[in-house]
């Protein structure tokens, strides 16, 4: 959305879009918890924590407010991986990028005697993990899980040097539960679980969205409430939905979006007419 489409409704940016600035995200009590744990504890004691949800729940919210916050913490490495499918080869060339080791991938001892290294020294110097944040984690083969499990500690396992959030689908949960990853599964030391939403924290979240943007009377209340209870309990749906009608609201350069818009947007449209007259009632007697 353009500036000039942007200033026709007052707003800072477009309240919508997976882009929106982190202080416009909402961070609710469960979310809050789960990243002051991450931030005061887990950095300090390392190890694996777990976000799990259904598509649109939440869970790269989560992982976006997470390294805002430890991005903000001082002497606190974090890296995210970027590419979780790779094999375990260019998974040794991403995290040598990542954490700023140079691997050669075709030499795993090296990488991976490499970056405990670098991840012992920045220990010892800071008394913190160097975090790892992995969205998608259920792309992941068991391969490289495994093996992240293994660089991760070090002293017969009895000392984590690493610290990883990881976040992904239901499949994530089922991967962690089969017999070659019960290791890792075994280790996840914080959980957060999304669920799908309830009208009340839709609204709330929408209600945010708009005051955060600039302008809290973008909608009436009553399409507000219309499109909660339309959404699945999904707030990317609830925001997909929103976007649709911003951006027709915008052409018709409508003031407010309301329940009228709503209907004309997302109204099902009529069935196609038949492509032949149906015949007389006098011959259909016949």
């Amino acid at each position: 959305m353009n500036k000039k489409l942007l200033s026709l409704y007052g707003l800072k940016w477009n309240p919508f879009v997976p882009d929106l600035p982190v202080e416009a995200l909402l961070v609710g009590p469960q979310m809050e918890s789960f990243c002051w744990r991450i931030e005061h504890a887990h950095v300090r004691e390392g190890g694996f924590a777990l976000i799990t949800g259904e598509p649109g729940t939440g869970k790269s919210v989560v992982l976006r407010v997470l390294a805002e916050r430890l991005g903000a913490l001082r002497d606190l490495t974090v890296g995210a991986l970027a590419h979780p499918q790779s094999n375990l080869a260019d998974f040794y060339r991403e995290m040598g990028d990542v954490f700023g080791v140079g691997l050669k991938p075709h030499n795993r001892w090296v990488g991976f005697k490499s970056l405990r290294e670098r991840w012992l020294a920045h220990l010892e110097t800071t008394l913190l993990r160097p975090v790892l944040l992995i969205d998608e984690a259920q792309e992941m083969t068991p391969a490289v899980l495994s093996e992240l499990r293994l660089l991760s500690s070090t002293r017969f396992d009895s000392r984590t040097i690493l610290s990883v959030v990881l976040a992904g689908d239901g499949r994530l949960v089922e991967m962690l539960r089969h017999e070659d990853l019960f290791p890792l599964g075994s280790r996840i030391r914080m959980r957060l679980i999304m669920d799908y939403a309830g009208r009340e924290p839709l609204l709330a979240c929408l209600r945010h969205l708009l005051a955060t943007a600039g302008n809290s009377k973008l909608m009436t209340a009553e399409l507000m409430t219309t499109l909660c209870d339309h959404a699945l309990g999904n707030y990317r749906v609830l925001t997909t939905m929103a976007a649709e009608l911003l951006a027709a609201a915008a052409q018709r350069e409508q003031a407010q979006l309301d329940e009228k818009l709503y209907l004309e947007v997302f109204a099902a449209p009529r069935s196609a007419a038949p492509s032949t007259p149906p015949r007389p009632l006098s011959e259909r007697r016949r």
